[in-house]
């Protein structure tokens, strides 16, 4: 599997009265943000595959969830978030709905 095919952890967050903002512990400066918690998951996965195609050198590597648990600054993002997998691709979760 390649690193483009691969899934990646998703850090969800909402805070009061705002709309859902999306996150990758692994791929820094990559974020959506949605207006429910499914939109979220979806734009997610489209931002990702965005990213990735105009991406100058090597994909980012996800972390396995153990690496993840592992990381003090992970433990501390993921404490009121919803944590997801998702595959980059724009079409991936809307193909399901």
């Amino acid at each position: 599997m390649t690193t483009a095919s691969a899934h990646y952890v998703v850090l969800i967050h909402k805070d009061e009265g705002s709309g859902y903002g999306a996150s990758f512990p692994d791929v820094p400066g990559v974020t959506a943000v949605a207006s429910t918690l499914d939109e979220a998951v979806a734009e997610a996965a489209a931002v990702l595959e965005f990213a990735f195609d105009d991406w100058d050198g090597d994909l980012p590597k996800p972390r396995d969830l153990d690496a993840l648990r592992a990381d003090p600054a992970f433990r501390l993002a993921s404490q009121d978030a919803v944590v997801a997998l998702v595959k980059p691709s724009a079409q991936y979760y809307a193909a399901a709905e």
